[in-house]
């Protein structure tokens, strides 16, 4: 197609969105109201997801080796250690660097066990393995238990495994209404889109009876549709934009980053995969529903 050929419809499809004034606001406010649904949904989700990787990322294997190990011996566990499978990292812990990490565990109740410091230390020294996999954690723990100098191996049993199960529910269920509302979403949208083809069917059915190709009176309504899409986003994308901009700010003022030991998906890197979404879903939705009410006027 010649470039003077697209900007003509380019032109036509913009003159057709003044021309249609009322369809056109009723088309741009169902897709404003159904992608700031499905923005907002995204974006707690994505979110939630996010924060649950951290915490699945976060679990770990705490072998204590047997007090009665040699330095030998100690080396020949980890060594074991690094050879089971899914095994990502092996690192010592020293008993009295296990007593300054669980010291500052307890916050300000920890202060009655600093007078432990430099006395008999009740703490074996231990590995802190790592999974590649944070579900391979139990297999791991079993696999370690059974290997010789271990005395212990802690890995938060019963809460590991609900986690897990928790996370796997909520990113089942969370996938299911995202999809279900992303169809509901364009079903709803494509139908509004139709109504404003359907009222100018006359006019597609002259140009097909004065010789127009069916390309030819395609174009203007795929652009228009692309612009609606388009203009249907932006609203959405830019209150989702501030409203999370605010929420980010108020997690971070409030140093819930710190007591949670989870962090929510950084402002910037949100809003561009965000905004992205949005305007591809727009535009999708609206070409879409523009060229298949166009299509059953074609036939005359």
């Amino acid at each position: 197609m010649k470039l003077r050929t697209l900007m003509r419809h380019a032109k036509e499809g913009a003159k057709s969105l003044g021309r249609n004034g009322w369809m056109t606001f009723a088309s741009i406010s169902a897709v404003t109201v159904a992608l700031l649904l499905v923005g907002l949904f995204l974006t707690v989700m994505l979110n939630l997801n996010s924060i649950a990787s951290q915490v699945e990322n976060n679990v770990e294997v705490r072998v204590f080796i047997d007090r009665t190990a040699t330095k030998e011996q100690q080396e020949t566990l980890k060594n074991q250690l690094q050879q089971l499978s899914h095994v990502k990292s092996v690192t010592f812990v020293s008993k009295e660097q296990g007593l300054e990490d669980f010291i500052k565990s307890m916050g300000d109740d920890g202060d009655v066990f600093k007078s432990m410091k430099g006395k008999e230390n009740p703490l074996p020294d231990a590995f802190v393995v790592k999974t590649d996999k944070p579900k391979e954690t139990i297999d791991v723990a079993k696999a370690a238990k059974e290997l010789n100098y271990v005395d212990e191996v802690n890995y938060g049993r019963d809460y590991v495994e609900k986690l897990f199960h928790v996370v796997d529910i909520l990113r089942n269920i969370g996938l299911v209404l995202i999809v279900g509302l992303l169809f509901t979403s364009i079903f709803l949208i494509a139908n509004t889109i139709k109504l404003t083809i359907v009222a100018r069917r006359r006019e597609i059915e002259i140009m097909k009876l004065v010789g127009a190709t069916d390309a030819f009176v395609r174009w203007p309504y795929f652009i228009e549709g692309l612009m609606l899409g388009v203009l249907g986003s932006i609203i959405p994308f830019l209150l989702i934009a501030i409203g999370y901009h605010q929420v980010y700010d108020w997690f971070i003022g409030k140093n819930y980053q710190t007591y949670l030991f989870v962090k929510l998906i950084p402002y910037e890197k949100m809003t561009l995969y965000l905004g992205g979404l949005l305007v591809l879903l727009g535009a999708v939705i609206g070409v879409w529903g523009s060229l298949t009410s166009v299509r059953k006027f074609l036939k005359v």
